[in-house]
């Protein structure tokens, strides 16, 4: 699979399949006839890059999980501590959200008692 059809069969940016090349992080990636070819395992790959840009990875963060990845079994406890880290840090930042819905509602609610009804 080139990466045109890759990028239009799987929904992925082009530029996130351009960024997967240029790390060299997959050997299995061929380049064929002027063109890189995708298999199976480079979809799953991609799949989870798509997963952890989703989930708020920068793009060094993304390339050192996938080169631990790629390192197996081995650094599990690595990749394990990499997303704990990552959900502490959306918890804090949900945390803090929900305490700005509350000082909304408050002001909301200050405001509609204050002057009759009005939402």
């Amino acid at each position: 699979m080139t990466i045109d059809e890759a990028s239009t069969h799987y929904n992925i940016p082009l530029d996130i399949l351009r960024e997967y090349e240029s790390w060299g992080l997959c050997d299995a990636v061929k380049k064929v006839m002027g063109a890189w070819q995708y298999d199976d395992q480079d979809i799953e790959r991609l799949s989870m890059i798509m997963t952890l840009h989703d989930i708020g990875f920068t793009k060094d963060e993304v390339e050192n999980y996938m080169r631990l990845l790629l390192q197996g079994k081995s650094t599990e406890t690595q990749r394990l501590n990499i997303l704990n880290k990552r959900r502490s840090t959306t918890l804090d930042e949900i945390h803090f959200r929900e305490m700005q819905l509350d000082r909304l509602d408050y002001l909301r609610h200050k405001i509609q008692t204050a002057g009759g009804s009005r939402k």
